[in-house]
């Protein structure tokens, strides 16, 4: 490590009030374990799995009606078995704080807020989790959700878990295709739905996509259909049962829990589904409850006294995370709308009026702010901003640059990186240790992660595949309709034996930062030189030139192919031969003389997934000569146009 490179170190009283700090006294106190340092206390967490997720259930005084009869009892991957015979609740502990504090603050893009106390909170939990069971919803029913980032979908969400149903959700502006191949899968008893939202200074009608969506899942015994801010809705008719949201919540009831198996499922999440039938991914309430226990209070430092903010979609994992900050009695801040209407600034706007503390956003997010000179820090004062988490995708040395240059020269900037399939990070933000330059902290707490070459050794200070040797507490219990198991072991654990392999390119440094190179699926190799697609990005944006692209090798380990570049380019500026030439010397300078594109096109807009993922994968099939209705689901797109805009340019 080099001085230079360190942009954030914590103070000496940061460090004494971290509740990683706490948790380190804690440990000395009461199991008698004393740790040199963050390496020995992460070795020893993914060594000894009993010991360590035994300390966490203790630590935070996780409430067993029926306690487990030991910690793990089988520790393979995949089929590990975790706190068994132990019954509990998600919801119980998301909401077993009361009090008039502010639990949910909930803002929209016409200018709407609404704020729950703890109280308020746990009553429309009540009411809500009343009107589902005289729907007839019980313990393992599938309530799906058709809904915006509002306060209903976290009521909702909460009074499900809370009866033992599980809980499935996608974002209003989700194509009916999208939505329908996600949740004919999981047959719902129960739609809550939109019929109209508000996204980039628009307006949108959703009556008649929600009509087809409950028309075409024939498993639904009712929809609740929640008006514009949570007032009444015109849409109460037809078949099956409609009613309103208010409908729904008319009659107070007190508030229960109902224990599951620690394993019992909490909610179904869905991969990107880009090229094929998203995968439906099941996670229980004891292993997301104690994996975002430990991830958001040890490593977000997350406490009661906090503001939590992430911008997301109720489609994106990021939601499911954010919701947990309740876990820890953390004031959560929801915000419905576009991140760039009226402009770039909104989502710093309403972190300073909301004082907020940690405030989350995308990679690409701040990069775009970057690219529109954006200087936040000059408009807003940010005096209790601590912390700002950036995911989605691996944020460039230069992004690191402008959040300590032109937001705030003493945040916290936590680097997160993980997935949907575990719904947390592996890799993120340490409270204990300097932030450097480009890099991520550390390995998180429990998650043995190491960088495997292709014989599966382990690498430090190279590259190399994404793995899991030991399980987490929040891998999938199983994806829904496969009963064998064979899709999810193929997914993950059909290149190494008992490893978890996620499909990122990883490098470790020896004291235990690490980049994220992109996806190992999609990396660029050349002449026997591999990389990952986040390196090139990150040259490709020191052109003035381009304002986006994506890249596309087309070869494979066996064969070389060609390199394609997609650019999208400053306003003014045409893709000519010269322009051409520029950007593949600089490539080739930056990167290797390998990496120069073989063919560049200038494309309008870069094809992403309505998370924001690059189609590199999608991209690379269209070039092989599969039919784009076969390589790309465009139900999952950003801009459905954005593809075929790029194949008129082939």
């Amino acid at each position: 490590m080099t001085g230079h490179d360190i942009l954030w170190r914590p103070s000496a009283e940061q460090v004494e009030a971290s509740n990683l700090t706490r948790y380190l006294r804690w440990l000395e106190n009461k199991r008698n374990r004393r740790f040199a340092g963050y390496d020995e206390l992460w070795r020893w967490s993914v060594t000894d799995l009993e010991a360590f997720w035994g300390s966490i259930a203790d630590y935070f005084a996780v409430r067993f009606p029926t306690p487990p009869e030991r910690v793990i009892a089988n520790r393979a991957m995949p089929g590990a078995s975790w706190f068994p015979g132990a019954r509990l609740n998600y919801a119980e502990h998301a909401l077993g704080n009361d009090g008039s504090e502010p639990a949910l603050i909930c803002r929209g893009e016409t200018g709407t807020r609404r704020e729950f106390s703890r109280n308020d909170l746990r009553r429309e939990v009540a009411a809500a989790r009343a009107g589902l069971v005289r729907l007839g919803v019980k313990h393992g029913d599938r309530v799906v959700a058709y809904l915006p980032n509002d306060a209903e979908a976290v009521v909702a969400f909460l009074a499900t878990a809370s009866l033992g149903a599980i809980w499935s959700s996608c974002p209003p502006e989700f194509g009916v295709d999208s939505v329908l191949d996600r949740f004919r899968q999981i047959e719902p008893k129960v739609l809550i739905g939109v019929d109209r939202y508000d996204y980039n200074g628009r307006e949108y009608d959703r009556g008649s996509d929600l009509d087809r969506i409950i028309g075409s899942l024939p498993t639904l015994g009712a929809a609740v259909v929640v008006g514009a801010a949570g007032g009444p809705s015109a849409s109460t008719k037809g078949s099956p049962r409609r009613l309103s949201w208010e409908e729904l919540t008319a009659h107070r009831d007190v508030l229960a829990f109902e224990p599951v198996p620690f394993d019992h499922p909490l909610w179904i999440l869905y991969s990107s589904g880009t090229t094929g039938l998203p995968k439906a991914i099941v996670q229980g309430h004891g292993g997301i409850l104690i994996e975002h226990l430990k991830q958001l209070a040890l490593h977000t430092d997350l406490g009661a006294s906090d503001r939590f903010f992430w911008y997301t979609t109720t489609g994106w994992m990021m939601w499911n995370y954010l919701v947990s900050g309740l876990l820890l009695g953390t004031t959560v801040v929801l915000y419905d709308g576009s991140p760039g209407w009226p402009d770039l600034l909104t989502l710093y706007c309403l972190a300073d009026e909301e004082a907020v503390t940690c405030f989350g956003v995308s990679a690409p997010f701040l990069m775009a702010c970057r690219a529109a000179g954006l200087e936040p820090g000059r408009q807003f004062g940010f005096e209790a901003l601590r912390a700002i988490g950036s995911t989605g995708a691996p944020l460039p040395a230069e992004g690191f640059d402008w959040v300590y240059e032109q937001v705030k020269s003493d945040v916290w900037l936590g680097s997160l990186s993980g997935g949907t399939d575990v719904c947390t990070g592996f890799v993120g933000p340490n409270p204990l240790q300097p932030v450097r330059r480009g890099r991520i902290q550390c390995r998180s707490l429990g998650a043995k992660v190491e960088a495997f070459d292709e014989s599966g050794r382990g690498m430090t200070g190279r590259v190399g595949e994404l793995v899991i040797t030991e399980p987490l507490p929040s891998m999938p219990l199983f994806f829904w309709n496969d009963d064998s198991g064979e899709r999810y072991r193929e997914s993950y654990f059909d290149h190494y034996s008992s490893v978890w392999r996620h499909g990122d390119w990883i490098e470790f440094d020896e004291d235990g930062t690490s980049v994220i190179y992109g996806r190992s699926d999609s990396t660029l190799n050349r002449g026997g030189v591999r990389m990952g697609t986040a390196e090139f990005y990150r040259a490709a944006a020191e052109l003035a030139e381009v304002e986006d692209c994506v890249i596309v090798d087309t070869g494979s380990l066996d064969r070389e192919g060609k390199l394609w570049l997609f650019v999208v380019l400053a306003e003014g500026i045409a893709l000519d031969a010269a322009l051409a030439d520029r950007i593949r010397r600089h490539l080739r300078t930056r990167l290797s003389p390998r990496h120069g594109p073989d063919e560049i096109r200038a494309i309008p807009e870069v094809p992403t997934t309505l998370s924001g993922k690059k189609l590199e994968v999608p991209i690379k099939r269209i070039l092989a000569g599969e039919p784009v209705e076969a390589a790309v689901n465009i139900g999952t797109l950003k801009n459905p146009k954005s593809i075929a805009a790029l194949v008129a340019t082939l």
